[in-house]
C-alpha cells in the first residue's frame, strides 16, 4: 500500500487532513493548533511531497522523519505532525480491520468517563446554579468551572486584586458545590491565569470543596515554578496541554509538578508520542486527562489512547459539541451515556468525516492577535 494524495478540510475552527492510498483506503486526522490553522496547514502541504509514495503502515519512522528532519520545531510543526499522524493510524486501523486501540495493546476499559468543558464564564449565583445542575441532569459526573478571573476589567480592578480575585473565585466554586453536591467533580481551570502567590493562596483556601484537578495554576513555562505550587498545595495539579513533545512531560514529572498530565494527542505528536508519554506517566504514578480542545476527530483519536492506558483520570469532552452541536460535522456521531463516552469499536479511530462538513461549518479560526488586559492596561497571559 501507498500514499497517494493528502488533502485539507477547514471545518469552524478545525483542521482536518485526509491521507488517501492505492488502496482506497483514507485516513482522517486532526490538528491542533487553532489559532494558526493556515501556518499548520502549510506545514502539511510541505510534508505532502515526502509523504507521496510512502507505506503509511510505517508510522513511527515517518514521525520520526518529520520530527528530525529539519532542526526548526515547534507548534506549527508538532500540530501537522500530529494531524498526519493520526490519519496513519486510522489507515492502519482500516487496513486491518481493527479499532487502533486494538493496535495499542487492546482494551483496558470498556468506556471512558468524561466531564463537561464548558467554555463560559458565569459569576451570576442563579445561572452558575442552573448551569451545572443542568449538567448534572444530562448525566455528567464533573465539569470544568473557569477560575481564570474576569472577562473584563471593573469595579477599578478590585476583582483583579489579590485578595478579592481569590474571594470571587472561591465564591464561583461554593455556589457549583452546593449546586451539585458532593457526588460530583470539578476541574477547576485556572488556565494559567495566576500568579505563583495567588495559585498556592486560592489551592489552599479551596481544598475544602474538594476539587479533582487544580488545572494550569501559573504559566507551564517554569516547571520548577510549577513544582513550588504542587508542593505547597493539597488539590493536584494538571498540566502540559501547551507541551509539544516527549521530553517535556518527563522533566514535570521527575519534578513532581503534576500529578495529572494533559498531553494533547492533535498538538503533541499524534498518537505515537501520546502513547509514549501515557506510559512514561504510568512509569511515575501519574495519571493522564487528555486535552480535547477540539473537535469530533480530536475526541476520536483521544478515546482510542484512553481505551488502551492503565492510568487514565478522566476525558475532556469540549463544549463546542455538548448537546450534539457537532454531531453532523461526522456519519456516526460518538455516543454519551451516564458521564461516560462509548468507545467505539469500527476500524480505525471510529470516526468518518461528513462530506459535506466544511459547508455544515463554515470556517472560523478562533482567537486573535489582541491580548487580554489587565485593569491597568497591562498584558495578560491568555
Amino acid at each position: 500500500m501507498k500514499i497517494t494524495d493528502v488533502k485539507l478540510i477547514y471545518a469552524k475552527h478545525y483542521l482536518f487532513v485526509h491521507i488517501y492510498t492505492d488502496a482506497g483506503i483514507v485516513g482522517l486526522g486532526e490538528a491542533g493548533n487553532w489559532g494558526y490553522l493556515d501556518a499548520t496547514a502549510a506545514a502539511i502541504n510541505k510534508f505532502t511531497s515526502y509523504l507521496i509514495g510512502k507505506d503509511p503502515f510505517r508510522i513511527e519512522d515517518l514521525n520520526q522523519n518529520f520530527y528530525r528532519s529539519v532542526y526548526f520545531r515547534g507548534s506549527v510543526i508538532m500540530s501537522a505532525i500530529s494531524a498526519i499522524d493520526i490519519a496513519l493510524w486510522d489507515i492502519k486501523g482500516k487496513a486491518l480491520g481493527v479499532p487502533v486501540y486494538e493496535l495499542l495493546g487492546g482494551k483496558t476499559r470498556d468506556k471512558v468517563r468524561v466531564y463537561a468543558s464548558v467554555m463560559t464564564k458565569e459569576t451570576d449565583p442563579e445561572s452558575l446554579t442552573r448551569s451545572y445542575q443542568e449538567l448534572k441532569k444530562q448525566g455528567f459526573t464533573a465539569a470544568k468551572i473557569f477560575v481564570n478571573g474576569p472577562v473584563s476589567s471593573r469595579n477599578d480592578g478590585r476583582d483583579e486584586f489579590f485578595s478579592g480575585r481569590i474571594e470571587e473565585e472561591l465564591e464561583k466554586v461554593r455556589i457549583c458545590r452546593e449546586a451539585v453536591g458532593p457526588d460530583f467533580d470539578f476541574v477547576l481551570e485556572v488556565h494559567r491565569g495566576m500568579t505563583v502567590p495567588e495559585a498556592i493562596a486560592f489551592g489552599r483556601e479551596v481544598e475544602k470543596y474538594r476539587p479533582m484537578v487544580l488545572e494550569d495554576p501559573i504559566t507551564p513555562d517554569n516547571i520548577d515554578s510549577m513544582a513550588q505550587v504542587a508542593a505547597q498545595v493539597a488539590v493536584p495539579i494538571a498540566t502540559g496541554e501547551r507541551f509539544i513533545n516527549l521530553s517535556e512531560f518527563e522533566m514535570l514529572m521527575h519534578r513532581h509538578a503534576a500529578r495529572y498530565i494533559r498531553p494533547d494527542v492533535c498538538a503533541v505528536g499524534g498518537i505515537t508520542t501520546s502513547k509514549k508519554i501515557c506510559a512514561v506517566a504510568e512509569a511515575n504514578d501519574v495519571l493522564v486527562i487528555p486535552h480535547n480542545p477540539l473537535g469530533p476527530v480530536s475526541t476520536a483519536a483521544c478515546l482510542q489512547i484512553c481505551a488502551s492506558i492503565p492510568n487514565l483520570g478522566i476525558q475532556e469532552l469540549p463544549g463546542f459539541c455538548l448537546n450534539g452541536a457537532e454531531d453532523r460535522m461526522v456519519k456516526e456521531p460518538l455516543r454519551f451515556e451516564n458521564g461516560c463516552m462509548m468507545i467505539p469499536d469500527a476500524p480505525g479511530i471510529g470516526v468518518e468525516l461528513a462530506e459535506d462538513a466544511a459547508e455544515l461549518y463554515p470556517a472560523n479560526e478562533r482567537g486573535s492577535n489582541a491580548a487580554k488586559r489587565a485593569f491597568d492596561g497591562s498584558v495578560k497571559d491568555w
